[in-house]
């Protein structure tokens, strides 16, 4: 008996070292993103109450401006609707990736990541030349009868939507794709022998068991799309204006950088806001219900 206390006596530190040496290899990752993350942040963020003048000036100028808040409107509306679209695009892609043959699925993975490693700024522009009066888009539909006249696609929040959706889609089908695929399939072979139907199977088995993916998903999209700059400028114009860009103007052109971290720290407010709750709702289903 004495024997055994003796040995544990030993035997405890070592869990407590091992947490001191494994606190210490994260040290300079800490570090890292103390010095070139918080600290510049921070210092934003202080500037937004300090300039021109103490006080909580900029945030009643940015939330009394009709102005400013159309624009913050233009962004949770658009970033709204391309997390939908990517969500009702992204689930049938994914869930067909995770049943098809793996050379096929392979094929399709290499064609995802190639579109995430084009360089954006040659798509957005691709995406101008499709979406005008005389691109491809227009032509096609006037030629099958579908209008009589081309449709305004771009320099609005139209086109700015179908190019946000494009270069968001690769984001929510692989943690769609990631969840599915971990689906044991026995499950629904058990809810089909037991007379659901196809729909039952896909709306009261799958859809929930995808809940979490869907929820990553989709909240890496939103939270991409509300801080997204070039697709917006280029496809959206100064007249559809999204906070990204009111961002880049008030420190940019306008050199104002109260009203630049004004502006920040409300997106950086909705972002944590919607991390909080997706951990609320559906952090214990990411981890297992632990």
């Amino acid at each position: 008996m004495s024997t055994y206390s003796d040995a544990s006596s030993v035997s405890a530190p070592v869990p407590r070292a091992l947490r001191r040496a494994g606190f210490s290899g994260v040290v300079p990752a800490l570090a890292f993103v103390a010095i070139f993350f918080i600290v510049p942040v921070a210092a934003l963020l202080l500037r937004s109450v300090l300039e021109p003048v103490p006080g909580f000036g900029n945030y009643a100028e940015l939330l009394g401006s009709a102005t400013y808040l159309k624009i913050f409107a233009n962004t949770f509306i658009v970033s709204g609707l391309v997390t939908a679209i990517s969500l009702l695009i992204g689930f049938p892609v994914a869930w067909a990736l995770a049943i098809m043959p793996g050379r096929l699925a392979s094929v399709i993975f290499a064609i995802l990541l190639l579109s995430m490693w084009t360089n954006l700024l040659a798509r957005t522009y691709a995406w101008m030349v499709l979406l005008q009066r005389t691109g491809l888009i227009n032509k096609m539909l006037m030629g099958m009868g579908l209008i009589n006249q081309p449709l305004p696609l771009v320099n609005n929040l139209t086109g700015v939507t179908i190019g946000m959706t494009y270069i968001m889609l690769p984001f929510i089908i692989l943690p769609l794709y990631g969840v599915i695929k971990k689906i044991d399939p026995a499950i629904l072979q058990a809810a089909a022998l037991c007379g659901a139907s196809r729909r039952q199977c896909l709306t009261r088995v799958l859809l929930p068991l995808a809940v979490p993916g869907m929820a990553a998903g989709a909240l890496l999209v939103f939270v991409m799309s509300l801080g997204y700059f070039v697709t917006p400028s280029l496809l959206g114009g100064t007249a559809n204006m999204m906070l990204a860009e009111l961002i880049a103007q008030f420190v940019q052109s306008l050199v104002n950088w109260g009203m630049g971290g004004a502006a920040a720290l409300v997106l950086l407010v909705v972002t944590l806001s919607l991390y909080v709750v997706q951990l609320r709702f559906f952090g214990s289903q990411n981890t297992g219900g632990r």
